[in-house]
């Protein structure tokens, strides 16, 4: 059986949504040899200018997931200004398809990507991003046809492979992505399989390999990406044991960690990611305690934090140390709205936004650069649609989706 958070939800085969963890997927992110929280990382925090955002340069997307019927699916976007502060772009919000989760943004900021979960979709809807004010466009040919309950979908670091886990089809389908129009095509052999119950794909920094947590059968299928097509090849120990009902996964911008969901241990499996193999090692001392079902994590993308949201209507927040191993910062958890599906880092590490899909809002968050705790924004909780799942943050110009390199 698949989890269920709401009893009104009108797909009552699908699970809760995860994480999406939105530009982290085109992350380059500190050098493969630098550790996450270095000095170097703190510098480089601390040198990046977000810019003048009320221009545009700052955009949220939230998919509704919409239980009460097809005119409440569709995705709310907005702007975000120097404060964090959010404010709906003209249009918001836009038509989605049949039951929304999950939401990607290319590396570039050109394309946004929503997958369509309801039996009657199984698609994936492609947007043009228009950088002047954050409007998004069906790109030619939308929607996509993917496979049975598609969640989640992930892009690599160099914009050209897009990959959604099937739920109940326990595979993933692969795409390339036409970087001129948006567009997508399958991938040869494409679904690949998986495990039972695929929710999210995790692509490493490096874009060698993809990372899929599936939730039914407590593990982790990890695949080797071919470089030239984009097709998926388990490498060898896939899949690795993970907690119960595994579900979100992030990946540190140095490439060397992976940190997983397990909604029904209540905690996070911490590994070592080996960079050549990409096999995973459980760190010293995991799993570490994540209150109650935890589902969404994002690290930020300077190295040093993670945050986790969950069924306690909290973020829960750690550092990450050398090891890998997480240690909660003073005053986590932090205080969400109500069932929080999703949570997001903006490219710059400075701003933290969260999904609250019951209270129906976004909570945005200033990251506290030293300490790594949460600040409410003036404002928050902004306003979204109904039933808010998954979210993206990203930049579209300057620094882009990517965080500056140390």
């Amino acid at each position: 059986m698949f989890r269920i958070r709401r009893s009104s939800s009108a797909l009552a085969a699908l699970s809760s949504a995860v994480l999406m963890t939105a530009c982290n997927a085109g992350n380059t992110g500190p050098s493969v040899g630098t550790p996450p929280g270095t000095p170097q990382q703190s510098q480089a925090r601390a040198a990046q200018s977000l810019g003048p955002l009320s221009d545009g340069s700052g955009y949220v997307y939230v998919v509704n997931f919409g239980s009460g019927g097809p005119s409440y699916s569709n995705i709310s976007a907005y702007s975000i200004d120097t404060s964090g502060a959010l404010t709906q772009v003209p249009g918001s919000p836009f038509a989605a398809g049949n039951d929304p989760v999950g939401v990607a943004i290319d590396p570039n900021g050109k394309f946004a990507y929503v997958d369509d979960a309801g039996f009657k979709s199984n698609t994936v809807s492609g947007y043009t991003i228009d950088a002047a004010n954050g409007e998004l466009t069906s790109v030619p040919g939308s929607p996509f046809a993917a496979g049975s309950t598609p969640y989640y979908v992930a892009i690599d670091p160099s914009g050209r492979f897009a990959y959604v886990p099937n739920v109940s089809g326990s595979d993933v389908s692969a795409y390339k992505i036409d970087r001129a129009t948006g567009a997508l095509k399958p991938v040869a052999g494409s679904p690949f399989a998986a495990g039972s119950g695929p929710h999210y794909v995790a692509v490493a920094p490096n874009g060698k390999f993809a990372y899929v947590p599936n939730a039914s059968s407590g593990d982790v299928s990890v695949y080797e990406i071919n470089s030239a097509g984009g097709a998926l090849t388990p490498i060898a120990g896939s899949p690795f044991a993970a907690g119960g009902y595994p579900e979100g996964i992030a990946i540190d911008p140095s490439g060397k960690f992976a940190f997983v969901a397990n909604g029904n241990s209540n905690n996070i499996s911490a590994y070592a990611v080996d960079r050549s193999s990409g096999a995973l090692t459980p760190v010293p001392g995991s799993p570490f305690a994540a209150g109650s079902f935890p589902l969404a994590v994002a690290v930020d993308p300077m190295g040093p934090f993670v945050y986790v949201a969950g069924g306690d209507s909290s973020v829960w927040a750690y550092r990450i140390k050398p090891s890998g191993a997480l240690t909660q910062l003073p005053g986590s958890p932090f205080v969400a709205g109500t069932d929080p599906e999703g949570v997001a880092v903006d490219p710059t590490g400075t701003f933290a936004f969260v999904a609250n899909d019951a209270s129906n809002n976004v909570s945005a968050y200033k990251i506290d650069a030293s300490t790594g705790a949460l600040v409410p924004v003036a404002g928050s909780p902004f306003a979204a649609g109904f039933g808010p799942y998954g979210i993206a943050t990203c930049r579209v110009k300057g620094s882009r989706c990517k965080p500056p390199p140390l």
